[in-house]
């Protein structure tokens, strides 16, 4: 006889320690194969404001805020009662054949805020999804166009782009891919635009040329008629707040309209404030896509929406060719959902009456203040711009390449800092810094002192074992 399955609770919530139940049941993102299916993480009780509160009732800055996304900060009644509202009016309709007038109106919204003619929006459940759709409207574009080999897409190292297949491929990560598959024969992956840590023997100065030089080289030598896509970040964030040289993603935009590549540049973690702008391609950079990827702050993270804001000439070029009956078989259950696009409206409006003005006036002293940690022996550099920067440790600095005790220094720093009350996001030797959007300056300087403090440990840490001698 089957053995029999575990009584369920009735009525109230299960009682059982959470991280016990985790350990047992639930598989968390990107673990590692010895743990998976059997680790539990930080608990996170609560949230208010720019802080969070862990299961020991410690309450820490949120220094990623939550990944990137907790914009507008935690607990905003208004976004918890338009989730409400629209739950109570509409919770859900489908979007095969009927819509709701949050998505449309949202949609309205988003392009008044688009470069160029970024005219339409078509929405997803997060940013993995977003780029997925872009690159397979590319494919459908070019194939209703009669040129189904114009398909590759050209991604760069230090890249991230997502978690589903084709997104993934575009990863320039290296532990991104260590142990996963993906379409490696449509990538073609370029020089990350890292000044940082740059190739061996190439001026800072001259960066940018080499960049330019490599990609032009690239196109001519597979051909633009076998490109379909260019697929960048303004910033590359989970590859450590990379900032490009300037005006580099402006020559890499020519280009790729003289050669009829689609540009698209992926915002998911860039848009809706965090460089101060709803979208930064434009407004910071100069640019006018042909589309623009976007998530994550888009409702602040209070709900999963995402989405692609499409450039209308590219609908025009489809409504005009010889195949009105090609159908671009492509959407999700909860495209378009209601209560989804009923809290990024509500936040929108948050963002443009108080947050935006406020994050432009912080930024500067964010960064400036992050900045001066460059003076401890282990801070190779602090880059940023915006509400994001990144503090990059290294031991040799002759040669910038990152510290040996990689993954070690970034969660001994992380561990230093949650006991002094931040939460840091360690990417291997790299803090990540990207609070909530409506974090003031003297909040700025607790995060700062609490950082320069655990790094400080860190390194009597390494000291002590005879690890690093800096």
């Amino acid at each position: 006889m089957a053995a029999m399955r575990e009584a369920r609770p009735t009525g109230a919530a299960s009682k059982e320690d959470p991280a016990e139940l985790a350990a047992r049941h639930l598989v968390q993102p990107w673990p590692v194969a010895g743990s998976a299916g059997a680790e539990a993480r930080a608990l996170i009780g609560e949230g208010e404001g720019i802080f969070i509160t862990d299961s020991d009732g410690k309450r820490l800055i949120d220094g990623p805020a939550g990944m990137w996304c907790i914009n507008v900060g935690h607990r905003r009644e208004e976004l918890a009662r338009a989730m409400y509202e629209q739950a109570m009016q509409l919770s859900y309709n489908t979007p095969w054949y009927t819509m709701n007038a949050p998505s449309a109106e949202l949609a309205r919204r988003i392009s008044r805020h688009a470069p160029g003619d970024l005219s339409h929006v078509f929405y997803t459940t997060g940013g993995s999804s977003a780029v997925e759709t872009a690159l397979r409207l590319m494919q459908f574009y070019n194939n209703v166009r009669g040129r189904p080999e114009k398909k590759l897409i050209l991604s760069r190292g230090g890249a991230y782009h997502g978690s589903t297949y084709l997104s993934a491929s575009l990863n320039g990560r290296p532990r991104d891919r260590d142990w996963m598959d993906g379409a490696d024969g449509l990538v073609v992956k370029l020089t990350a635009p890292n000044p940082f840590r740059r190739p061996a023997g190439i001026s800072r100065e001259n960066f940018a040329d080499f960049l330019i030089g490599e990609f032009r080289q690239t196109v001519e030598r597979i051909g633009a008629d076998r490109i379909g896509a260019f697929v960048g970040e303004p910033i590359q964030a989970s590859g450590g707040v990379i900032v490009p040289p300037d005006g580099y993603l402006k020559r890499i935009r020519e280009i790729c309209r003289a050669n009829d590549i689609l540009y698209i540049s992926d915002e998911v973690v860039t848009a809706f404030g965090r460089l101060g702008h709803v979208f930064a391609s434009g407004e910071v950079f100069g640019l006018d896509p042909d589309m623009i990827t976007f998530a994550k702050g888009v409702t602040s993270g209070y709900f999963p929406l995402g989405g692609v804001v499409i450039s209308g000439r590219l609908l025009e070029d489809l409504r005009r060719s010889n195949h009105p009956d090609a159908m671009f078989a492509h959407g999700l259950t909860y495209t378009s959902h209601p209560v989804g696009c009923a809290v990024a409206l509500k936040n929108l409006d948050l963002l443009e009456d108080e947050v935006l003005d406020h994050a432009r006036q912080v930024a500067p002293y964010f960064q400036a203040r992050l900045k001066t940690l460059e003076d401890l022996p282990l801070v190779g550099e602090v880059r940023g711009i915006g509400l994001m920067a990144c503090v990059d440790c290294v031991a040799d600095r002759d040669s910038n390449n990152p510290l040996e005790l990689d993954n070690a220094v970034g969660k001994r720093i992380d561990r230093h800092c949650h006991e002094l009350g931040l939460l840091v996001r360690p990417l291997i030797n790299m803090c990540v810094m990207s609070p909530p959007l409506i974090i003031t300056k003297e909040q700025v300087d607790t995060m700062v002192a609490i950082l320069r403090e655990g790094i400080s440990r860190t390194m009597e840490d390494l000291r002590a074992e005879g690890l690093w001698n800096g």
